[in-house]
């Protein structure tokens, strides 16, 4: 893809639910654009977009793809999104640097909830955005109630553009609203002007006047026209379009089949002349028009054969190939047909490309020539989903190990949801991310990009243990071997403390009865022994009190202290009524009002404790159900969550207590814990 000189370029992204059909209505617009010679299919995997052996093996999006072209003479860029909830990361991050976003939705009302999310996140951040139901040659809802369906999930008023001509059963064309002009669908080519059907009139008459109300709610001239009943000037109305979605303040919807090429050339007549420039966005996200360049990365990719790439939005001024931001090297510029790359000396406003290794930089930096700041409030970037979903992953060549670390570092990279942590209790390696899915997908990628061989499973809950009762206990270590000996008695009180007081150690020798140089060393051995109780996990919550014992001059040392510490710990702690401690996690669970009943019932269901339920703030129509829940019953409570909401409910969680695990449960815990131990 090539840019024309002198022209800025904007830059719409697609977004939607999975199988809405977002990625064959790119194809569709790629090819309106002449930028393809003929449109790809995600079953032959020939599309642009959804380019990776993981995308294609699943025939859907696993991350994002850019591609662009020119239409009547404007340049553009479209960045095509995963429609996986599962990969929301990149769909958030896309949308942060995109003029407008293209909300592909299918024309099933039992579908519209599945949206909701994206409009929520949409909304939140005021980005201005278009509704497309797409697959209208196969809809059998009612226009008007889908547009009722949608309202419901939005925030924004939204607008119809356009009322579908029907013929039977079949979608046949359209009527635009504004020009009141009637086109009849022609497969692969422009729609085509015909006269307005006469039983058409009266419908195409009551959704433009619901259309002009709806505009009139933000402009006094025309809401005077139409309390006069003087028709508006159709340039007027069209302004009217542009300044508000401009603004976010209301989202028109359009009509479309992307497979049969129906409703794409009037969709990207619609965005040419009403979507947001480039300058419009750098204003809304706070960012002056004046000073030096500036670009913000939005993904972050590791390149076969490319290395790293960092893809920027251009927002202001210049970059030229060579060029240093924020104190790192601009190594190539390239623009992106989906997996191709056309290198090109420099990139200017507006523009879309990928920087060569910058290896410092990171997805969200914005990046300038003196590595200053931006204005404060400008170009914020959004969170990272939260985790949800965990796999323990080890390399199946234990050689691998090291190579795995850096394989991961670089997919925490390119995907931020993704994170890795290292459980120390357990000796495991986590991989967290936003479901099953994204975590397979993940670990496809490391033997496809990496070539390295990962087995996933199960985390082991970090279960804790303490003792419920006190003793006295002595322990003496005396070894004799030739020359220097080892020595060490000692007499202390073991005891259980306060959940969440951890271990103390107290002192209470008098006498010199345990010189004070060997004190420390009965406290380094206790903790040791800390790491494995007598059932095999963490001792937590445990006091030691060392009162008295006996050295030798010659045969004590640091070590027979340690030693003879450890001793006590481990007899000790096996007659003081050791109990497990399993981990509780808070969570918030959101879904739709509907859903909320069954949320309690799956809380409960998991070992879990209701604290509460309510509406769920700057969300209408979800509630969120407060509570506690096991560690061990979260591994899959998001895909119970998804799909009994149609995919969109949601929990975050954090660590909230320990709590005492008795019975039939504890006892499988401790022997599975034994033949892990004994293995």
């Amino acid at each position: 893809m090539s840019s024309k000189n002198g022209e800025t370029t904007r830059c719409a992204v697609l977004v939607g639910p999975y199988q809405s059909g977002k990625t064959s209505l790119m194809e569709a617009m790629l090819a309106a654009m002449g930028s393809i010679e003929r449109k790809g299919s995600s079953k032959d995997g020939s599309t642009v977009g959804d380019s990776s052996e993981e995308a294609r093996k699943r025939q859907s999006g696993t991350e994002l793809a850019v591609a662009g072209g020119h239409y009547l003479d404007d340049n553009w860029v479209l960045i095509d999104t995963p429609g996986s909830v599962e990969f929301c990361q990149d769909t958030r991050n896309a949308c942060m640097v995109a003029d407008v976003a293209v909300v592909v939705v299918e024309p099933e009302m039992a579908k519209i909830v599945a949206v909701s999310p994206v409009l929520k996140f949409l909304d939140t951040h005021d980005i201005p955005h278009v509704i497309v139901v797409n697959k209208m040659d196969q809809a059998a809802e009612r226009v008007r109630d889908l547009l009722a369906g949608l309202q419901d999930v939005s925030e924004r008023p939204l607008i119809l553009r356009q009322v579908p001509i029907r013929n039977g059963d079949l979608i046949t064309g359209y009527v635009d609203l504004v020009s009141e002009r009637a086109y009849k669908y022609e497969p692969g080519g422009p729609s085509a002007l015909i006269e307005l059907p006469t039983d058409m009139a009266e419908r195409e008459a009551e959704a433009r006047g619901q259309m002009l109300e709806a505009l009139a709610d933000f402009d006094d001239t025309l809401l005077e026209q139409l309390l006069e009943e003087i028709e508006p000037e159709k340039s007027d109305v069209y302004d009217q379009l542009a300044a508000q979605l401009k603004t976010d303040r209301l989202v028109p919807v359009m009509l479309a089949a992307g497979e049969a090429d129906n409703g794409v050339q009037r969709l990207l007549k619609a965005l040419r002349h009403e979507a947001p420039t480039h300058a419009d966005t750098a204003e809304r996200l706070g960012l002056s028009g004046d000073g030096e360049a500036v670009g913000q990365v939005f993904k972050t990719v590791h390149a076969a054969h490319m290395g790293k790439l960092s893809l920027t939005r251009v927002w202001r001024g210049a970059v030229k190939d060579g060029e240093t931001l924020n104190g790192v090297k601009v190594s190539g510029i390239n623009r992106m047909m989906g997996a191709k790359l056309e290198k090109v000396s420099s990139a200017k406003a507006g523009d879309v490309v990928a920087f060569g290794r910058m290896e410092e930089i990171q997805t969200g930096d914005v990046l300038t020539p003196s590595g200053a700041a931006v204005s404060e409030g400008a170009l914020i970037w959004p969170e990272v989903a939260a985790p949800v979903y965990a796999l323990a992953i080890t390399a199946e060549n234990r050689n691998d190990e090291v190579k795995l670390s850096g394989a991961l570092q670089k997919l925490a990279e390119e995907d931020p949801s993704l994170s890795i942590d290292h459980n120390a209790d357990m000796g495991e390696l986590i991989l967290w991310g936003q479901g099953d899915t994204h975590l397979k997908v993940m670990i496809e990628r490391l033997a496809n990009r990496f070539k390295l061989a990962v087995q996933g499973h199960r985390p082991r809950v970090a279960y804790k243990e303490t003792i419920k009762k006190s003793t006295d206990q002595h322990a003496r270590h005396k070894k004799q071997s030739g020359g220097h000996g080892q020595f060490a008695d000692i007499r202390v009180k073991i005891g259980p403390l306060q959940r969440g007081e951890g271990f103390r150690f107290t002192d209470s020798v008098v006498g010199g009865s345990v010189p004070r140089n060997y004190i420390p060393a009965v406290e380094e051995g206790a903790k040791d022994y800390l790491k494995r109780g007598p059932l095999g996990f963490p001792v937590v919550d445990v006091s030691m009190e060392l009162y008295d014992g006996q050295s030798h001059s010659v045969d004590s040392s640091d070590m027979a202290f340690k030693i003879a510490a450890r001793m006590a710990m481990q007899e000790g702690l096996s007659a003081c009524h050791p109990i497990l401690l399993e981990p509780i996690l808070h969570v918030s669970i959101s879904s739709p009002s509907e859903s909320t009943s069954r949320m309690q019932r799956l809380l409960t269901g998991r070992r879990g404790q209701i604290l509460g339920f309510d509406s769920k703030e700057g969300w209408a129509g979800w509630d969120v159900v407060e509570g506690y829940i096991p560690e061990a019953e979260v591994q899959d409570l998001i895909i119970e969550i998804r799909s009994a909401t149609m995919g969109v409910g949601f929990y975050e969680w954090r660590f909230d207590h320990l709590s005492e695990l008795t019975g039939r449960l504890a006892d499988e815990v401790v022997e599975t814990r034994e033949a892990e131990l004994a293995n």
